[in-house]
């Protein structure tokens, strides 16, 4: 099965870059978990968010699996990961069921702003982060 690349935007709320680098140097673990159980990898063997997050580095154990956090230094948020399961939406509502992915969310998303219309939250509704086409991929 061919390897699904995704990318999406959101916005960072302005007040909120402290915080958002914090909370995102030590992800919870069942957060992590959640994101490998449901498919999610990325073949970068560096956390991207290193840079941005400082020398403090990110708290990780395994991050060979981790989707990416790229910021603009503006206000948007990329994110970008691979999924390579067979069955996305069912993954993505196992996600969705998981009572620390969505206490996860509600934290995030009061950082966020999102671009899509009627977006109101990463657990219900329209897509919290907006979806990106792909134009262009090489290996």
């Amino acid at each position: 099965m061919p390897v699904r690349r995704i990318a999406q935007i959101v916005h960072l709320k302005p007040s909120a870059l402290a915080a958002y680098k914090e909370c995102h140097a030590n992800v919870w673990p069942e957060v992590l978990q959640q994101i490998k159980d449901c498919n999610i990898r990325d073949c970068m063997q560096q956390w991207p968010l290193t840079e941005f997050l400082g020398s403090g580095g990110c708290g990780m154990a395994n991050e060979d699996f981790l989707d990416s956090i790229f910021f603009d230094n503006d206000r948007t948020l990329f994110a970008t990961f691979k999924y390579v399961g067979d069955d996305f939406e069912g993954d993505m509502e196992k996600m969705k069921a998981n009572p620390k992915v969505r206490e996860w969310w509600a934290m995030t998303d009061g950082m966020q702003e999102s671009p899509t219309p009627g977006a109101v939250g990463s657990a219900e509704g329209p897509s919290w982060w907006k979806p990106l086409e792909e134009v262009f991929y090489t290996d």
